[in-house]
């Protein structure tokens, strides 16, 4: 796995080398569609990480934006230090669509495999709903994690929406859909670029 494009600039790098540590933060992770089960990463960095909690969602497998973005800011409003966010999948256009109400509190987001909304040959179709994704850069620090070969999403339209977002993209290879059923439930690499990602960050 190595970075591509769009290193931070000097300025931005230079307000986030306070080196954040995880203790720090409340760790919310962001799982996708049907949900993150117990051999993923996600789940496994919960289960390490003392400050960490999973977004839950009311229905997963039949997702509704509109419900799983207000969830999402339910529990950034309820967090009681700066918020970094672990997005999988759908659940990275659900911290998207979130952001104008909880940029304020969130100091961070670790987004990996972004799925491509707005293609209609994604399955389930209503997985659509979701998109189109949002393309105002960020108003915090961000890195974009993505596969050379993934079902839901090319690595071209994730470097694109990474660029446009001002994310640091990082290419993973190809390593299908970054999931469990793909061979990353430990992660190892992904544990070493978030603990990376983490350190570059300063409190909001």
């Amino acid at each position: 796995m190595r970075p591509m494009a769009r290193p931070l600039d000097d300025k931005r790098l230079r307000t986030q080398i306070c080196a954040m540590k995880a203790s720090d933060a409340d760790i919310l992770i962001v799982p996708g569609y049907t949900n993150s089960g117990p051999d993923h990463w996600q789940s496994r960095w919960q289960s390490r990480l003392k400050t960490a909690r999973r977004v839950e969602q009311a229905e997963w497998s039949k997702p509704v934006r509109e419900d799983w973005v207000k969830r999402l800011i339910e529990e950034v409003n309820a967090s009681t230090r700066p918020v970094v966010l672990i997005g999988h999948s759908l659940g990275i256009p659900t911290i998207i669509h979130a952001v104008p109400q909880i940029k304020d509190k969130v100091a961070g987001a670790f987004l990996v495999a972004p799925p491509d909304v707005a293609n209609d040959k994604i399955r389930p179709k209503h997985l659509m709903t979701f998109g189109p994704y949002l393309r105002d850069p960020l108003p915090f620090p961000s890195m974009t994690v993505a596969s050379r070969n993934d079902p839901f999403g090319s690595y071209e339209h994730a470097e694109d929406i990474a660029n446009a977002w001002g994310s640091m993209i990082v290419d993973a290879g190809e390593s299908g859909h970054l999931n469990a059923e793909s061979g990353h439930g430990p992660w190892p690499e992904g544990t070493m670029v978030f603990a990376q990602f983490l350190s570059r960050l300063t409190p909001r």
